[in-house]
């Protein structure tokens, strides 16, 4: 009886079986707009990474930095299966390479080669185009490379205890180069200046390489730079090398002992790298590169690539790396503001 009386109803109102029908086709169209709305909504995180060549930007083009920038492009590509080319920019303490990084678009695709020497610009420099801490996002760190204290064979000391009697006893007499004001090498050796309270001649160079070039010439008579740099030279006995300032010693240089087993458990100096991007890319982009990055750089074959240079494997999240970045600043900022250090 109910149903009879609903089906006359319906029949004999032909506005509400419309207003119904209007009804149902409105409710349709606004599901396929929200479900469209939803999908359009989605290719941003969908989009499938990498689809083009990714630039590898370099601030620096030789030694250590070299080695990691070709390293870390080859083994990515191939992980990626898309071509990741080494970009070199040098130049202005690697500013050049480090500011057009910061203002390329945060899209993945380009990427750049972190050092040191970003955590010491912002407290050397009155002032950059870039701000590291605001302009980069971290991806990971790559490598620590080990810095080792080497003397010339001419001076009189076979450890630093010894060398730091010869420098107190004439102050001002030994000199010590680097690869220029404000680079890692400069600032290392004004760490062990402070820490030891000695007084040395800074003698700067354009570049680490021709202070070592110097140095193995009897030039100089001090100098603070790379174990991948050195080894030949130490193994040699054209340089002797009085400690690795690092927590553990240098495989590469077995015999040369640590700053702490020297006496000097404060004398640290690492030349890190790592691997940054524009700030703003997506999050699973950087998580893919994390990922990809860790893998490589622990993989047996890279490992055995670096250990024969003298180079550390050494990786970590993004958030780790970040910390570790804003920690580095700081702690490179009071070096140099003690030191009264400062590039125009």
């Amino acid at each position: 009886m109910v149903q009879a009386t609903g089906q006359h109803d319906m029949n004999q109102h032909p506005r509400m079986t419309a207003t119904v029908h209007c009804a149902a086709v409105v409710a349709v169209a606004f599901a396929v707009t929200f479900v469209l709305a939803l999908a359009g909504a989605q290719p941003a995180h969908a989009q499938k990474y990498p689809e083009k060549t990714i630039r590898y930007i370099s601030p620096y083009p030789t030694g250590a930095s070299q080695i990691l920038a070709l390293l870390v492009t080859e083994k990515l590509g191939a992980a990626l299966g898309q071509a990741v080319y080494a970009d070199f920019r040098p130049g202005a303490g690697g500013n050049i390479g480090l500011e057009l990084a910061a203002k390329s678009p945060p899209d993945g695709y380009t990427l750049v080669q972190a050092s040191a020497s970003m955590t010491i610009g912002p407290s050397l420099y009155k002032k950059l185009p870039f701000n590291a801490l605001r302009d980069f996002q971290a991806v990971s760190q790559t490598a620590n490379v080990p810095n080792v204290l080497v003397i010339h064979p001419s001076v009189p000391a076979k450890t630093v205890s010894e060398l730091v009697k010869v420098a107190k006893a004439q102050p001002g007499k030994l000199s010590y180069g680097s690869g220029g004001v404000g680079s890692s090498n400069h600032l290392a050796s004004e760490l062990f200046k402070s820490i030891a309270g000695i007084s040395m001649i800074h003698v700067p160079y354009k570049g680490a390489s021709i202070a070592l070039t110097h140095i193995l010439s009897g030039e100089i008579d001090v100098v603070t730079v790379t174990v991948p740099a050195t080894i030949p030279f130490i193994n040699s006995g054209k340089l002797r090398g009085l400690a690795v300032l690092n927590v553990a010693r240098a495989p590469a240089l077995p015999t040369v002992p640590t700053s702490k087993e020297a006496g000097y458990p404060d004398l640290l100096m690492d030349s890190w790298y790592g691997v940054m991007a524009p700030a703003g890319v997506r999050p699973d982009i950087i998580e893919r590169l994390n990922s990809e990055l860790r893998k490589i750089m622990h993989a047996p074959e890279t490992l055995k690539q670096l250990n024969r240079v003298g180079i550390d494997a050494v990786t970590n999240t993004a958030a780790e790396f970040q910390a570790f970045f804003k920690a580095d600043t700081e702690r490179w900022a009071k070096v140099i503001k003690d030191a009264n250090i400062r590039i125009d």
